[in-house]
């Protein structure tokens, strides 16, 4: 089974870098980047997207807005919400959505336990 991950950021080096770290630890998953929330609403409507990493800091919608708005159309998706803003109100916004804090900066060690989580289950199907 193909996995397809969203990578949402408005930072170019920032996809790169999730990419990147996304590729060391699940090389055969398919990366999808968006710049900014429409594309990244646009791209959940036109096709099948099985995990989402989104930024925290974006113009006009942040990545707690998108990741509620993900969540109210996929409810089971793991999201994952990728910031350097390591408040304890963001953590608990994130958790509120069902999706898990990740802090920048993004490192393989960092995104392993997210990324395992979401492999476990989109494995046993409780997506």
């Amino acid at each position: 089974m193909a996995i397809t991950v969203l990578i949402v950021d408005d930072s170019k080096l920032a996809r790169i870098v999730a990419g990147k770290a996304l590729a060391a630890l699940q090389p055969d998953w398919d990366r999808i980047e968006a710049g900014n929330a429409q594309e990244a609403l646009g791209i959940l409507s036109e096709r099948k997207i099985d995990l989402a990493m989104i930024d925290f800091n974006m113009p006009e919608k942040n990545g707690l807005e998108l990741a509620a708005e993900i969540r109210s159309s996929h409810p089971m998706m793991p999201i994952a919400v990728i910031t350097a803003n390591i408040q304890d109100e963001v953590i608990a916004q994130a958790r509120e959505v069902n999706a898990t804090f990740v802090s920048k900066p993004l490192t393989e060690e960092g995104l392993r336990g997210f990324i395992s989580g979401a492999a476990l289950r989109l494995r046993s199907g409780a997506v």
